[in-house]
């Protein structure tokens, strides 16, 4: 086979592959990093330790699934191809902003988001480093 086109096809096959490539490889990256997320929130909501309803309210949505009803920051709703949430409150745990913010009557006992503050640029590094990775495969493939 003659090589025509100067090798527009096969840099163009080349392309294709990288686009797609990081959907596949990004999903155990997010999971990951969504339960390592999780498990720091957990750990510091145990200062508003009261019955452990919110600690155990604290969950990880996989792409394709829906998050539980209530939940916070958002309530229900579906996760993207290429999205996993983690959210905390359910049915029964509607008070998570409550304490998160916390109340005129109550102090905050923050633990959602300081524990995404504290973890974002190490979870962002881990699906960059994943994301790359998968690209740089995808384009040295023959």
């Amino acid at each position: 086979m003659s090589n025509k086109d100067g090798g527009l096809a096969s840099t163009l096959a080349a392309i294709e592959r990288a686009r797609k490539a990081p959907r596949a490889a990004i999903t155990p990256a997010l999971l990951k990093s969504a339960n390592e997320l999780a498990l720091a929130q957990k750990a510091l909501a145990e200062t508003s330790r009261d019955t452990g309803a919110l600690i155990d309210s604290i969950e990880v949505t996989p792409p394709g699934h829906s998050t539980p009803p209530y939940s916070q920051p958002g309530g229900s709703r579906v996760a993207g191809e290429t999205e996993v949430i983690v959210t905390a409150g359910n049915t029964d745990v509607r008070y998570a902003h409550l304490v998160e913010f916390g109340t005129a009557k109550a102090e905050a006992q923050p633990f959602f988001w300081p524990a995404f503050r504290l973890l974002r640029k190490r979870l962002q590094n881990r699906i960059n480093r994943v994301t790359k990775k998968a690209v740089k495969e995808a384009w040295n493939k023959s």
